[in-house]
């Protein structure tokens, strides 16, 4: 049976330099964000529910969906944010469950699931382990406030819409540091992996 691992964070903590570290031991990733991109791409059910929900005119002229528009719609709007997030989630759910299966048949030993919401859309009961990249507060502002270049009012804003990575943290099997070298988180990593007998 392969080990599934639920991978998560807060915004700028670090979680996608240690999500592509997976790569080094082999282990296959499925990233929600990236399955929520492909899920409302012409052609596939769950844009067809938003075209048909929100409208033509949420639309590029090459038919892709304009997420400006759609964003400036449901961040108005909570009810339309409900009902877009009742047709995204359940989609991206089901692909990433098919990817996850789809690994585990291949005979993977070891499966990660990078969901940044994990502890808040309640998912754990997709995974049989949870890893949180943690970062102190102080750095993951300062991060944010670089990486995005937002005010720090605006990047407080982002962090306080999610658990605090603080309470992530208690809640998970195991926490990587991430506030040292790349290196660092690296190792944590690596020494975490050999004792779930993951790698030798």
């Amino acid at each position: 049976m392969a080990l599934i691992i639920g991978l998560t964070g807060s915004i700028a903590s670090g979680k996608s330099t240690v999500s592509l570290m997976f790569d080094d031991f082999d282990i296959p990733v499925v990233d929600a964000d990236k399955i929520a991109r492909e899920v409302v791409m012409p052609g596939e059910k769950a844009y067809e529910q938003i075209v048909n929900t929100f409208g033509r005119e949420i639309l590029f002229d090459d038919k892709t969906i304009d997420r400006k528009r759609l964003g400036a719609i449901i961040f108005a709007d909570e009810t339309k944010r409900e009902e877009l997030n009742g047709i995204v989630h359940p989609a991206v759910r089901e692909k990433m469950l098919e990817k996850r299966d789809a690994y585990a048949n291949s005979g993977a030993k070891c499966v990660v699931l990078d969901i940044p919401l994990l502890f808040e859309s309640k998912l754990t009961h997709f995974v049989d382990k949870t890893i949180v990249v943690y970062v102190d507060e102080k750095v993951q502002l300062q991060r944010l406030m670089d990486r995005d270049g937002f005010t720090e009012e605006e990047a407080y804003q982002r962090i306080n819409a999610q658990i605090s990575v603080k309470e992530k943290a208690e809640l998970a099997d195991a926490v990587i540091d991430n506030n040292g070298s790349k290196n660092d988180s690296y190792r944590q990593l690596e020494t975490l992996l050999s004792k779930w007998n993951v790698i030798e």
